[in-house]
């Protein structure tokens, strides 16, 4: 990439993705909180991506579900603010990975979300991160990512 400076939302296109619609939530809660110049989004998993990464899935399918995750969280900010050139920085994101009992590559497969992120926002996009194995996620899904998210302020 270039020095030159991208809009977050020009770069998305350059890259080829497409922020969707927010997904609707399967509970009772709301898809960000925005404390002063923060935001914490909740987790957002795919409708694509479903399994068990090291039995049923393999670590180039996780990185896809954690990159569709983050995409789905690009959509809660960009809801959320109206527009992506508002991130001031991303801070921290947390992701659980759907593992076998045997699986220890979940930093791997978060890579998929924190290469975006760079990918998008340059330097912005540099942030705090873990990356944790679970024994099952909602609805199967393969990847579920959080984040919080410091914008400019208003």
């Amino acid at each position: 990439m270039t020095n030159q400076i991208y809009a977050p939302e020009k770069r998305l296109e350059e890259l080829g993705y497409e922020l969707k619609p927010l997904r609707k939530a399967s509970g009772n809660y709301v898809s960000c909180v925005r404390t002063g110049n923060l935001i914490f989004t909740s987790g957002q998993g795919t409708d694509e991506y479903r399994g068990k990464l090291g039995k049923d899935c393999t670590i180039e399918d996780g990185y896809a579900a954690a990159k569709q995750c983050m995409l789905n969280l690009l959509s809660v900010i960009k809801h959320e603010v109206g527009d992506l050139s508002k991130v001031k920085r991303i801070v921290k994101i947390l992701g659980f990975v759907n593992s076998a009992e045997d699986f220890v590559d979940q930093p791997k497969v978060m890579n998929g979300a924190s290469d975006l992120l760079v990918s998008v926002f340059g330097e912005k996009g540099k942030h705090g991160r873990s990356a944790v194995g679970m024994a099952q996620l909602p609805h199967n899904n393969m990847v579920e990512v959080e984040m919080v998210v410091e914008i400019e302020g208003d």
